[in-house]
This record gives structure tokens, sequence and C-alpha cells, in this order.
């Protein structure tokens, strides 16, 4: 039952892997088109960058002021955090395994 749960756990993360790859590029693109400045911060090929997921994570898109970047990239955050959760969560439940077995 315990591998069925961390197993549900990775699928969690799955789901929000899939949000990421929706929600993070239209963030993306919306800060090359509207904020130069953030997109200078960010760097190029953004994508994966762990700098500029750190960024999403701290949420930096809030100093821009702008709500369309908001509705873009609070998503695209509670995707990443949900991915970093359920492998957390997945992990724990599998060393839990490991420690009972």
């Amino acid at each position: 039952m315990i591998l069925f749960l961390a197993l549900l756990f990775v699928a969690i993360a799955i789901a929000g892997f899939t949000a990421l790859l929706i929600f993070w590029p239209l963030a993306l693109v919306h800060i090359r088109d509207r904020h130069p400045r953030l997109q200078e911060t960010l760097g190029p090929g953004a994508f994966f960058k762990p700098a500029a997921l750190g960024w999403l994570l701290r949420r930096g898109y809030a100093s821009a002021g702008d709500r369309n970047l908001d509705g873009l990239a609070t998503p695209a955050r509670w995707s990443l955090l949900t991915i970093l959760g359920g492998l957390a969560m997945a992990g724990l439940l599998w060393l839990l395994s490991e420690l009972v077995a």
C-alpha cells in the first residue's frame, strides 16, 4: 500500500509537470514581449534554468505589477510546487517502505 501511494505521488508530480509545460512557456513569452528588464534578468534559455525556476518559486514575477503575468506565472509556480511536493512525498514513502521491509 505504501508503494502504491508513492506511485500516486509520482503521478501527481507528472500532472504538475504537464501544467508547468503549459503555463511556464506562456509566462516566458509574456515576459519576453512586455517586460524586457525581467527578460534580461532571466537570461536566454530560461525554460529549465535553475535560476529562473528559483525566481519563479520566489514569486519574482510579482515585482512587475502585471496582473496578466501574475495570471500566467502563478499556475506555473503552483505546478512547480506540485512537482517538488509530489516527488518529495514519493521519496519519503519509498524510504518508509524500505525501512519497514
